[in-house]
Formats: C-alpha cells, structure tokens, sequence
C-alpha cells in the first residue's frame, strides 16, 4: 500500500494541511481548518480514499494536536528543528515541507505517543533545562515575577484550566463552577481564542479570570526570544481585544523554563504562573483517578493545573465536581490565581476576606 504523510502546519488563522504520497505526489488539494475543527480534521483524513489514514508530521511548535489526534488512534510524527528549514517569527514551516520531510527521511522522525505527547523522546532534554532554570525561577519567585502557589495558610485554592476555550468542555466546566459559587483561572491559547471569542467572552462574564497560555503551545526550548515574544504578544492582544483586558498571567506550556527561555522573558510584562497540583488528566485516566489525584495533593494555597481544551476533556469535567466539593468540605475556598497570590492587607487579610 502507497504510504501516505499529512503535513499540518499552524498559522494565525488556524492549520493548513498538505498530504503527499511517497512519490512525492498531492493525495488532494491542500487544506485550511479554523483551530477548533480538529474532531473534523480528524475524521476528514479518516475518510481519504485509499484505506490507511495518512501518517500525521507536526513540528514541536504545534501542541495543540497530538493529544486528540493520539487519542483518535492516527499515527504522529513530530519533525524537528534541526531536519527543517528555518521558521517564520509566526508560524510553523510549511505543510508541504512537514510532509516532504517525512517522505524523504521517515526514519528521522519522532513518533509520538500518547504518554509522551509532544514531547515523546525529548523528555530527558526537558527535565535537564528545567533543571538548569531552577535558580533563574527561583529568584524571580522571589521577586515576585513567578508564582507556584500561594500560602500555606491560607484556606484557598486556586483551580486552573489550560488550553481553551473549546466548544464544549468549556461551557460544561463553567457551569460545574457556577453551580458551587467557585472562580478559577482558565489559560487560553491564541488559536482557539482566536476561533472561539464569545466562549472567551463567557469565561469573564461569569467572573473568572483570563490567563495566557501562548498562540500554539509550542515547545518553548525551540522558539527563538523573538519567537517566544510573539506567541506571548499576539495572544495577549487578540485576548485584549476580545475582552477589553490584557491578561498579566502566562502559563508556560509544559512548564518549560530552561535558562534561555527565562532569559527571553526578562522584561517581559508578564508574570510567570506554575502550579505545585498536577491532575494529570491530560493523560486520560479516568475520572475518578483525576479526582483522587487532585484531593490528595492540594491544600491551602494550593494552585491546581488541569486542562478544558485541546481534546476530550470529558474526564476532567466528570471528575470536576467530586474535586470541588472535596476541596470545599475542608473548608477551602476556590479562588482566582490573582486572589490566591494577592499580599495581604495592613489587617492581615486580603481582598476577598474583606
């Protein structure tokens, strides 16, 4: 059987897709899909003629499609930097040349994982930058440019939700939160902000708070400063366009700090935002392993990473209200990351104690 490799490549408006078989041949004409078609993307090249779908090439500037696309049983590939032609300052190379280098060279490529994700192969690079940026993130914790969680004595958590706004996990999640009076954090990326203004518009409408999460979720370690800069700024200006406000949290994807990436940021207007609660629900466990991990990790001043977009969230927002009522039995009041992290007052107490 003809292999054949779907190139998909980012832009601002979304993914361009380009599928070549292993002569070198267009299977069809190339593709435009909005940043949130990605269920229609996905059963698009399902339905190619030909039997097999084609094998999927990312590059490492493309986060936002390997969780659903995985989990969809498609086969990914990531190309990186070093096999590709030099990026634009926005964007990623071209579809055609994503999928010509897996044409050429298939034996170079990644394959990714649904445990790894992106970042399938690189994990030991990841956790040896982030090693190497401890110091840097700690003395700009100290200075107040970086937040993990807030104090241990304070009854509060913060809840926080990555990768949105999507077309239906989102909503689901905003009405769990309603329904107990709770506020969170939600960590939009261009693309889908981009797709998806009103849900974005909902989010603030209904109180909570609006944080950045970059224009793609790309691997940060592989952008250049200017690179890294311009996912931050374009995000931030569509968000604040859309909403009146720019927001002043950035949640780096992946939590990927090494030095130079911490150097890139310095001076930039925006202050760091990590987690110390993990629910790993990225990984699809199940919701109730979702919630147990949650319980059994957070606690007063407690910032709680999980995600509404980018795939199937359906666990998260099963697993969603056993978490906030665990959290409110103990007595423990949900928050924004803003409330969590603001300094108390002369009396001791802060905004929301007022």
């Amino acid at each position: 059987m003809t292999k054949r490799y779907a190139g998909i490549a980012w832009t601002d408006e979304g993914y361009r897709v380009e599928v070549l078989d292993d002569a070198g041949r267009r299977v069809v004409e190339p593709s435009s899909w909005g940043g949130v078609r990605v269920a229609e993307l996905i059963a698009w090249l399902r339905s190619l003629d030909g039997g097999q779908p084609p094998a999927v090439v990312l590059d490492s500037t493309n986060g936002l499609l390997d969780g659903p696309m995985t989990a969809a049983g498609l086969e990914v590939y990531r190309a990186d930097p070093w096999l590709l032609p030099q990026r634009p300052r926005f964007g990623s190379v071209p579809a055609e040349q994503l999928a010509e280098q897996a044409r050429t060279a298939p034996g170079a490529l990644a394959r990714v994982t649904a445990e790894g994700g992106t970042l399938t192969g690189r994990a030991e690079e990841y956790f040896e930058g982030v090693r190497q940026g401890e110091p840097i993130l700690a003395a700009l914790t100290a200075a107040g440019r970086c937040f993990e969680h807030g104090s241990r004595d304070t009854p509060k958590v913060a809840l926080t939700f990555d990768d949105g706004p999507d077309p239906v996990h989102t909503r689901q999640v905003l009405e769990i939160l309603e329904r107990y009076g709770a506020r969170a954090t939600f960590f939009c990326v261009g693309q889908h902000v981009a797709a998806l203004p009103d849900e974005v518009r909902r989010i603030a409408a209904a109180g909570h708070e609006l944080g950045n999460h970059s224009w793609s979720h790309p691997f940060l370690f592989d952008l250049t400063p200017d690179q890294l800069r311009e996912q931050i700024d374009r995000t931030a200006e569509l968000m604040t366009r859309v909403t009146g406000e720019s927001p002043t949290w950035f949640r780096p994807p992946y939590g990927a700090l090494n030095p130079e990436v911490l150097a890139a940021l310095e001076g930039h207007p925006t202050t760091l935002t990590m987690w110390d609660v993990d629910a790993r629900d990225w990984s699809r466990p199940g919701p109730e392993r979702i919630a147990a991990t949650v319980l059994e990790a957070a606690g007063p001043g407690s910032v709680v990473l999980m995600h509404e977009g980018a795939g199937d969230r359906g666990q998260t927002v099963q697993a969603l209200p056993s978490i906030v009522e665990g959290l409110l039995e103990r007595g423990l009041e949900l928050v924004t990351v803003g409330d969590l992290s603001a300094p108390p007052g002369p009396d001791g107490t802060r905004p929301l104690d007022r």
